[in-house]
């Protein structure tokens, strides 16, 4: 659906605006025919829309309020050269998705899919790794998903990860079956936004570190053609397509990615898995993924909309390689989604999700005992069927309601298998169920034009550990028309996943525990938000949690080890210098700490205290160039030690450069380049994993 409005009247609209934190914009009132779909459609100021690729405002991350049940804008133009010279009088206004009202008292952190192309992201964890509250060691050159990938001093499993608003992460913890953010390829996302706070009522109790939602594209308009090819250092090979299009009720978007890179580089003596000349071994990693989305609008007020991932993804093992490791780990997995948006009245919409999700990790390898070498294979299947009912009712101008229910149904197939003596008595097939039902609502109230308070409940039935009560409760205070201070605070409980309570791990030897306990506890936020300019923003976040009975290994076996604290603070400022020039900074301090057991006073392993990322841009008529930096101030080495180390050493800090321009050759046409780490240094990435150095990538995009 297009509703087509000349560029004067939209610079007038933006000119009534003179700050972007002002709460409320005027509305447009469109014709009747449209109203079903778009109730009160929002012009933003012009410094805070979206331009075509030619005038992108660059380094676009930023920190937006998502409004209340209205819907996201792009604006587009279909006559654009690459020298800006010719554009149309006339800007299409493209409504591609509506967005969720979501509690305002905690900050809602998103990236574009501008910005994520910008970037050079191949993957979800390329994306994440520029954001704030993220320390991401498993992403980039030589990455193992052993490293993991932490939000605010919590793992990936105490994180809810979303598609679309479904869940797709399955708590499961053996055989490198956590979720990797690594085989989540880029092509088909149109934004990754990030929550956290009473948000953790509406999408699960298990958020201790926050809430992940990755929005898939949708097409629209007439039908086009994306392509990139990209090589570049190591042997990377990347190639993506996608073709979108759509009409007036429907809309369509398929897309496929391929990478591959060998990862085959020199490292120094003590690396991890270094071969015996000298190279990284094992680290190769191949992922191919094939995406699809359609929506139709039934009527004005009824959209159905599908969505379905496809992955498979081959790569090696280096993490524990002392002595040289050789297992190798398989990762298929299927998603797919069907959800039903329904306008009941003009503050009243009903969504009703259904969704599939299946991960088959097969971890397998040669393993050596009393000096002879034998054969090892673990495998975990998980399928995962979910529903939900979503309701948005806005029962007065001052009270909002947001109310529903989750049905989460997970089964689980694990086989050990070994051929080493000592662990042939544990070969098993494990067939083991879950099902979790959840009643959610949030209550938000506004007190006057400037007080808002979010209090939310989430009641578990859960097959495994009974029922249980998570409240929240948030709130958001605007001192000024550029100033609001804010604060949340919410309960937490993360279950152990059914492959630690009941599958032995033959590939490291870990036992399971049938009486172990939930991870229990809270996790809170306060904050301020300042707009020091029109053009200057800047979110200030202090986050904590504490939990209770954490999950580790002690002496072989799964245990409830005790007691994690953690505290940190978050900044980040997003500064668009002029039209052509913008820049940002986020900055990440977390300290987490072990209170109890034999690592008490220690940090969690793998978590750096400090990380920063920062950048800079300027884009005119087609040509690109972002610099971007890195500090990461070093993490502790925590496992998988060599013989007479210690885990209580920190890896060396470092500071980072790295370079993406863009320069178009035709119209439709582009050549890029990725430069990274221009300083050509070898730093540890974390627990004796290095980088390659310089490296570079160099492509072709095109759109037809």
């Amino acid at each position: 659906m297009k509703k087509s409005i000349p560029l004067f009247f939209l610079s007038l609209l933006g000119s009534l605006f003179t700050s972007p934190s002002v709460a409320s914009h005027p509305e447009v009132n469109l014709p009747k025919s449209e109203q079903g779909r778009v109730n009160q459609l929002q012009i933003p100021h012009l410094s805070e829309v979206e331009l075509p690729v030619t005038q992108a405002s660059l380094l676009t991350q930023s920190s937006n309020e998502l409004a209340e049940g209205k819907v996201r804008e792009i604006i587009s133009s279909e006559k654009i050269s690459d020298n800006n010279s010719e554009q149309d009088s006339e800007i299409q206004l493209e409504v591609i998705g509506e967005k969720d009202a979501l509690p305002e008292s905690t900050p809602i952190h998103v990236v574009d899919q501008e910005e994520i192309r910008k970037q050079g992201a191949s993957s979800v964890a390329d994306v994440l790794k520029r954001m704030p509250g993220f320390a991401i060691n498993d992403v980039g050159h030589g990455a193992d998903i052993h490293t993991g990938t932490y939000y605010r001093g919590a793992s990936i499993n105490q994180s809810v990860i979303l598609i679309n608003g479904r869940q797709v992460n399955v708590n499961v913890n053996t055989y490198h079956g956590a979720t990797d953010l690594n085989s989540i390829s880029v092509e088909a996302i149109d934004r990754v936004e990030l929550y956290s706070g009473a948000a953790s009522s509406l999408y699960g109790s298990s958020a201790v570190g926050g809430v992940i939602n990755i929005i898939t594209k949708q097409g629209s308009g007439r039908p086009r053609l994306n392509t990139a090819v990209e090589f570049g250092s190591l042997n990377l090979n990347n190639q993506q397509a996608s073709f979108s299009g759509g009409t007036e009720n429907v809309r369509y978007n398929f897309s496929f990615e391929r990478f591959f890179i060998d990862n085959k580089y020199l490292v120094p003596v003590g690396a991890a898995n270094r071969d015996a000349n000298g190279n990284l071994f094992n680290a190769d990693t191949a992922t191919s993924t094939y995406f699809g989305n359609i929506a139709v609008d039934l009527n004005p007020k009824n959209t159905l909309s599908f969505d379905v991932k496809k992955l498979s993804s081959r790569r090696g093992l280096v993490y524990f390689g002392f002595p040289l490791q050789k297992d190798r780990l398989d990762h298929d997995g299927l998603n797919m989604g069907l959800s039903w948006r329904s306008q009941l009245a003009e503050n009243s919409r009903l969504t009703t999700t259904f969704g599939f999700n299946q991960d088959f990790f097969n971890t397998y390898g040669p393993t050596v005992f009393g000096g002879v070498e034998y054969y090892r294979t673990g495998t975990l299947d998980t399928k995962q069927y979910t529903a939900r009912l979503d309701h948005e009712w806005k029962i007065t101008p001052n009270y909002q309601l947001r109310w529903g229910a989750d049905v989460n149904n997970l089964n689980l197939d694990g086989t050990t298998d070994s051929t080493r003596p000592d662990r042939i008595i544990f070969n098993e097939t494990e067939n083991r169920s879950l099902l979790n039902t959840a009643l959610f609502a949030v209550n938000t109230v506004r007190i006057g034009d400037a007080f808002q308070v979010d209090l939310g409940l989430r009641q578990n039935f859960d097959s495994e550990y009974g029922n249980y009560l998570n409240p929240s409760v948030g709130f958001r205070y605007g001192v000024s028309p550029n100033i609001a201070v804010r604060g949340s605070w919410s309960s937490v409980q993360r279950n152990p996943g059914l492959d630690q309570k009941y599958l032995y791990d033959t590939v490291h030897g870990w036992l399971p525990n049938s009486d172990l306990k939930p991870e229990t506890g809270s996790n809170w936020t306060a904050g301020i938000d300042i707009g020091l300019s029109q053009n200057l923003t800047g979110q200030f976040t202090y986050f904590g949690s504490s939990l209770n009975n954490r999950l580790g290994i002690i002496r072989g076996k799964w245990e409830n080890v005790g007691l994690v604290d953690t505290n940190g603070f978050e900044a980040a400022f997003r500064w668009n210098v002029t039209r052509n020039w913008s820049t940002f900074l986020n900055y990440t301090y977390t300290d987490a700490k072990i209170k109890t057991g034999s690592e008490a006073g220690l940090q969690l392993g793998l978590i750096p205290y400090s990380n920063l990322q920062a950048g800079i841009g300027y884009g005119k008529d087609g040509w690109e160039a972002n610099l971007y930096a890195s500090y990461y101030s070093g993490a502790r080495r925590a496992l998988f030690t060599p013989p007479g180390s210690r885990n209580t050493d920190f890896s060396p800090s470092y500071f980072n450069l790295d370079l993406s321009a863009r320069v178009p050759l035709a119209r439709n046409l582009g050549l890029t380049f990725y430069l990274e780490n221009l300083l050509g240094e070898q730093y540890e990435k974390v627990n004796r994993i290095y980088s390659p150095g310089f490296t570079f990538r160099v492509g072709l995009s095109s759109s037809i």
